[in-house]
C-alpha cells in the first residue's frame, strides 16, 4: 500500500483518490453503491464540485453519519465574494457536513490573492476561520496560474492535470509544489480517456511521493481495477517505460485533452469529445463512435460558424475551430472505410 501525504495539509491517504465528476451520470443508487464501495477497499480522499450537477448531492448521501472517516474535496466557481458563500452554502447542504476538508477555486482565469477586488480569497479565508473550510485549494488547467498559486504562498493544494502524457513543465510543477509543501492533486491522469493502460497510468505517477491521483470513475469493473492497485500496486517496469514513450510520441503536439471548458458551443457542438474523435477512434473500439449517434454528434461541425469563442476560452491555447474540421475529415475516412466493408 502507498501513501501521499498533500503537503502542509497533513492529510495522509492511500495513493489512490475518487473522482466523483463521472458519477453524475449514473443514478443515485448507483453512485451511492459506488462510493461506499470504494470507501470499504480503502479510498478515503473524494473530490466533488458545485459544477459537477447532482455529484456533491450523491457524495453527501453515501458518507452521512460517518462524515469523520473520509476527506471531500469540493470547489466554487464564484466571480465574487456573494457567489462563493452561496455556493459555499450549498456544497455543505449538498453533503451534509458542516465543514469542508479542501475548498477550491474551481480553473479561475487568474489566481485570486487579498486585494484584487474580488473578494474571492478573503471569504475563503473567512471560511476557514468560522471552521467551515480546513484547507484552501485551487485547480487549474493554466501553467501561468497554477505557477502563481504556487509562489503566493496562499494555497495549500494544486490541482493540475497530471500523466505520463506530461512534458517538462508541468513536471516541474510538482517539483514546485513539493519544495513549497503543498500538496498536488492529479486530475486527468488518464488524458480524459485518452489513456487507456490504468497500470502504466498509476506506475507513472507512483514514481512522485507527493502526488495525489483522483481517478474518474463511474463504472463498477473501473472501480475494481483502481481497488486492486492498492495491495499490489503496478511498478514502472522497462515495459512500461516503453509503452509510455510509444504513447508520448503517438499523442506529442495539440490535441484536445476533453476538459470542457470551451464549451458550450453556439452551435451546440460537443467540442471536448469531438474534437478529439480522430484518436478516439485509434484508441478505442471505433464501433462505438460510429453509431447513429454520434454520426449526428460530429454533423454539427457542418455548423460551425467560426465565432472563436471556443478558442478563446481553451486553456491550452488550441485552435479549436480548426481542430475540429480536422477531426471531421477523419472521421468521414473512417466511415467511408467501414461502410465499405459492410
Amino acid at each position: 500500500m502507498k501513501q501521499v501525504t498533500l503537503g502542509s495539509t497533513k492529510i495522509t491517504v492511500e495513493k489512490n483518490a475518487f473522482g466523483a465528476l463521472p458519477i453524475q451520470r449514473i443514478s443515485q443508487t448507483e453512485a451511492v453503491k459506488l462510493l461506499r464501495k470504494a470507501y470499504d477497499g480503502g479510498i478515503r480522499f473524494f473530490d466533488t464540485a458545485r459544477w459537477y450537477t447532482d455529484s456533491e448531492i450523491k457524495v453527501g448521501e453515501a458518507f452521512e453519519g460517518m462524515r469523520s472517516k473520509v476527506y471531500i474535496a469540493t470547489k466554487t466557481g464564484a466571480q465574487d465574494a456573494d457567489q462563493f458563500w452561496k455556493d459555499l452554502e450549498t456544497s455543505l447542504t449538498n453533503l451534509r457536513t458542516d465543514y469542508l476538508d479542501i475548498y477550491q477555486f474551481h480553473n479561475p482565469a487568474f489566481c485570486p490573492k487579498p486585494g484584487d477586488g474580488t473578494g474571492l480569497y478573503e471569504a475563503m479565508l473567512k471560511a476557514k476561520e468560522q471552521g467551515k473550510v480546513r484547507h484552501i485549494g485551487i485547480t487549474n488547467h493554466r501553467l501561468a496560474v497554477a505557477g502563481q498559486a504556487i509562489e503566493s504562498g496562499l494555497y495549500e493544494t494544486l490541482q493540475f492535470p497530471f500523466s505520463y502524457l506530461a512534458d517538462e513543465k508541468e513536471i516541474e510543477l510538482v517539483s514546485l509544489c513539493k519544495k513549497a509543501d503543498m500538496g498536488f492533486i492529479a486530475m486527468k491522469a488518464l488524458s480524459g480517456g485518452l489513456i487507456t493502460n490504468s497500470a502504466a497510468a498509476y506506475a507513472f505517477l507512483a514514481q512522485f511521493d507527493n502526488v495525489l491521483p483522483i481517478w474518474g470513475i463511474q463504472r463498477e469493473r473501473e472501480l475494481d481495477e483502481f481497488l486492486s492497485y492498492i495491495d499490489n500496486p503496478p511498478a514502472m517496469t522497462q515495459e512500461i517505460r516503453d509503452l509510455i514513450e510509444r504513447e508520448k510520441k503517438e499523442l506529442s503536439g495539440d490535441f484536445c485533452r476533453g476538459c470542457g471548458y470551451c464549451m458550450p458551443c453556439p452551435a451546440g457542438i460537443e467540442i471536448n469529445n469531438c474534437a478529439r474523435m480522430a484518436l478516439m477512434l485509434r484508441r478505442a473500439p471505433a464501433k462505438a463512435w460510429l453509431s447513429e449517434e454520434w454520426q449526428a454528434k460530429m454533423k454539427r461541425i457542418e455548423n460551425c460558424v467560426g465565432c472563436g469563442k471556443c478558442k478563446s476560452k481553451c486553456p491550452y491555447g488550441l485552435d479549436t475551430p480548426n481542430l475540429l474540421k480536422k477531426n471531421y475529415e477523419d472521421y468521414k475516412k473512417v466511415l467511408a472505410g467501414e461502410a465499405a466493408t459492410d
